[in-house]
Formats: C-alpha cells, sequence, structure tokens
C-alpha cells in the first residue's frame, strides 16, 4: 500500500504509532523524491503527501536531508540484503550468478523505483550521500568477492575487482533494461547476462574442480 492509499484509509488526524507514522512518512517521501528528486521536493509535498502537518513530519525528521538518508539507508540495506540472500541461494556456481544477477533485476523492478534514490540520485555532491551510495556498491561487491575467492583460489584483490565487476554490470543492465521498456523478460535478460558473465568467470576454474 502506498503512502496515499495509507492516508486515504484513515482519516486525517488519525494517530498511529511511531513506528507505523515514521513507515507512512517514509513511503510519502520515497513517493515525492523519485517523481520530484531531492532538489525539487520540498517538506510541504511531502507532509501533504503523507496527509499529515509539517510540525509532525519535523517531529519524526528534523530536515529534508535527515529524510533522505533514512531513505536510503533503508533501500541500501534491502539491496545488500537482496545479493546476500542470492549468494546464500545455492552452492551451484552458475545458478549463484543467475541469482545475483536477478538479485539486481528485481531491485530496480520493485514497485516504487526506490532503487532510483540509490544509483540516480540528483545528491551525489552531498558527501553523506555519496558514502552510503558508494558503501553499499563495495559491500555488495565484498559478499560477491568473498565467494569468489573461495571458489577460485583468487587473491582477495584479485577477486574484489571481479567482484566490482559482476556488480557493475548487473546493475547497469538492469537499469537500462527497465528505462528502456525492453520487449525481453526478465527471466530472458537475467539469463543473457548470466550467459555473458558466466563465460569470464567459469575462466577461473574452482579451486580442486574443473569447470564445465
Amino acid at each position: 500500500m502506498t503512502a496515499i492509499e495509507q492516508t486515504e484509509a484513515r482519516p486525517r488526524g488519525t494517530r498511529l504509532p511511531r513506528r507505523a507514522r515514521r513507515n507512512q512518512l517514509l513511503g510519502a517521501a520515497q513517493e515525492v523524491f523519485v517523481a520530484q528528486g531531492y532538489h525539487a521536493a520540498a517538506m510541504d509535498d511531502i507532509a501533504e503527501r503523507a496527509g499529515v502537518s509539517k510540525p509532525v513530519l519535523y517531529q519524526h525528521f528534523p530536515g529534508k536531508l535527515d529524510l533522505y538518508l533514512a531513505l536510503l539507508d533503508q533501500h541500501c540495506e534491502n539491496l545488500l540484503q537482496a545479493v546476500r540472500t542470492a549468494l546464500a541461494s545455492t552452492s551451484e556456481n552458475k545458478q549463484r550468478v543467475a541469482a545475483t544477477m536477478d538479485a539486481y533485476f528485481a531491485y530496480v523492478e520493485e514497485e516504487g523505483g526506490a532503487f532510483r534514490l540509490v544509483f540516480e540520485s540528483d545528491l551525489t555532491n552531498e558527501p553523506a550521500v555519496r558514502e552510503r551510495v558508494e558503501r553499499v556498491s563495495l559491500e555488495c561487491a565484498e559478499a560477491i568477492s568473498e565467494v569468489v575467492a573461495e571458489d577460485t583460489g583468487l587473491s582477495k584483490d584479485e577477486a574484489m575487482l571481479l567482484a566490482v565487476g559482476l556488480g557493475g554490470v548487473s546493475q547497469v543492465v538492469a537499469r537500462y533494461w527497465l528505462s528502456s521498456e525492453s520487449a525481453v523478460p526478465r527471466e530472458t535478460a537475467v539469463q543473457l547476462l548470466t550467459s555473458l558473465a558466466w563465460r569470464g568467470i567459469a575462466g577461473f576454474p574452482k579451486v580442486g574442480h574443473e569447470q564445465h
């Protein structure tokens, strides 16, 4: 349920538990930030979208940047958990690559366009935003690199280079696929990208095994 739907489902002025109110405000803020970008968005717009007064909004978030960073933290964590879950979903390496690729496609396809706050923010000149965006990309790559290093015997630095490449390709292609409104179904797109990535990563045989 969107922030608008949540608001319409309750009379204006209805008191919510603090956590529920915070989630409602974050939902409204996401809709406004995704639609307008950070700079064009106003706290008035967010309060109106949530169906609350500005004082209520400021009780939870002292300013627009605080609200944006809270959203960014939430969606960066969602991406990281999706990648970790994909990596842990199987011990078969080609399937693991496919699951990881699909995690990025699923992330950009989520209703609400939250991925734009992470990958297409208009506020990357703000140090706190840039640090979070860079950190989640690094943490996703580190999660991938741990599996690569374990399976291939490559050094930590070598595995990290491959992991950065895999993560970067995944998110760039997934975003292109979404923005271009490609006629290629998501499952087919993931299969194509997995085939491309697998032809490369399979060139590093698993330690003690022969890859086919």
